[in-house]
């Protein structure tokens, strides 16, 4: 284990800069290694544009590309069964990867599936003109808190026309990327948003708080152009995406496999058939996705009440467990042999909790074997070493990740 370079072709990640840490840790009776470093971020290049798209609980791009790279080639199936944005999976289609995407929550494939097919921005633009806005139109619940009135006239306006799209089967590319880039500029903290100033964009607020807010800050909804908003953020989107990896992107999307099921069973995939699983559960309580995405699910027509149900929030940690075990055993079903897995988990709890030392368990139970645990830390300081390493406390700003094997 101490000589691990994955024997992939490529140069170990233990000769990294600074110099990877190893340290043991013993689970369930076997002794893993932890391998602690800066292993990306600071020393890559900033991830494309294409992946700002705002959403909580997700990783940087960083983290799916280091393992992608690392331990898969061009062709190579890439899947995440919690897909969020598609962080994993849009990655995986710049670096010309085939992609299957699942995630319980229908707006995960309507944040992540526009962005195989990327349009012109004159396309937009184009597209933008041709929809046409009512004066009367307004919301069926109490946007007041969110929206100048004009606003709201022309959000309406867009969604009814998203809708109708939809409902006749005539919405294309160009529409749903319109509809992606709506959902992701509803509420956020700058101009650049459809709303007045409330929390960021991946801490959606409640009508409740949002007028405390705005009795806090003596703000009151200005008006914002919504197709001007869109085209801008469109243009920011694509600022430096390169030809090739939008062809990439295209190349993956004709392929790709986007599912909406619980990540336990998800028969639409073959057996034996993903190269690298790399994915981030969502951790028992921490994020109430459901709460988080009620005014997105309301601007496209989906009941959250209903997909809130469907979503398996384990409030425990045998809870938790007991679901993830079943994930593991299907992810053994649909990984091939010699392929992997890449499972990211956080600290939980002020670090009471460190979720790795339950996955393993739960991946050898299944069938893999685990070759250990990267921990990634933001910033390889000194101060990172004296007071991270030396307590075995890496702190909340750490990526740990489990990773399997199937033998």
């Amino acid at each position: 284990m101490k000589n691990f370079s994955l024997n992939c072709g490529q140069k170990s990640f233990l000769d990294d800069e600074p110099k990877t840490t190893l340290k043991n840790i013993t689970i369930e009776e076997k002794e893993y290694i932890r391998f602690i470093n800066e292993f990306w971020t600071s020393k890559q290049r900033q991830g494309s544009s294409i992946h700002e798209v705002s959403y909580r609980a997700c990783f940087k791009p960083q983290l799916p590309k280091f393992f992608i790279e690392l331990l898969t080639e061009k062709g190579d199936v890439i899947y995440d069964p919690f897909s969020g944005r598609g962080t994993t999976v849009v990655e995986a289609g710049i670096l010309g990867r085939d992609i299957i995407s699942n995630d319980i929550n229908p707006l995960s494939k309507i944040m992540a599936k526009p962005r195989f097919f990327v349009p012109q921005i004159k396309e937009v633009e184009e597209r933008l003109k041709q929809i046409s806005l009512d004066t009367k139109a307004k919301a069926e619940i109490d946007l007041s808190m969110f929206y100048h009135p004009d606003t709201e006239k022309e959000l309406v306006s867009l969604k009814h026309y998203l809708n109708e799209q939809k409902k006749i089967n005539q919405e294309d590319h160009i529409d749903s990327w319109i509809r992606m880039v709506a959902t992701n500029r509803l509420t956020g903290h700058s101009r650049g948003f459809f709303s007045v100033y409330t929390l960021p964009p991946n801490q959606a607020t409640s009508p409740e708080r949002q007028i405390k807010i705005n009795k806090r800050r003596n703000q009151k909804p200005e008006y914002r152009n919504i197709k001007k908003l869109i085209l801008r953020k469109s243009k920011s989107l694509l600022r430096n995406l390169q030809e090739e990896e939008i062809k990439n992107l295209y190349n993956a999307g004709t392929k790709s496999l986007f599912t909406n099921s619980d990540a336990r069973d998800v028969p639409m995939i073959k057996d034996e058939s993903v190269d690298l699983t790399v994915t981030s559960p969502p951790f028992l309580d921490v994020v109430q996705y459901h709460k988080d995405n009620w005014l997105r699910c309301w601007f496209n027509s989906i009941d959250s009440e209903q997909i809130s149900k469907n979503i398996t929030m384990s409030k425990t940690i045998k809870d938790w467990c007991d679901t993830m075990g079943d994930v593991f055993h299907e992810l053994y079903r649909v990984t091939k042999k010699d392929g992997w897995v890449a499972f990211e988990v956080g600290e939980i709890r002020g670090g009471k909790i460190k979720l790795d030392e339950y996955v393993v368990p739960l991946g050898l139970n299944a069938g893999f074997t685990c070759l250990g645990i990267l921990i990634n830390l933001q910033e390889f300081t000194k101060t990172s070493n004296i007071w991270g390493v030396k307590n075995n406390d890496y702190g909340t700003n750490t990526n740990r990740i489990v990773l399997f094997v199937k033998e």
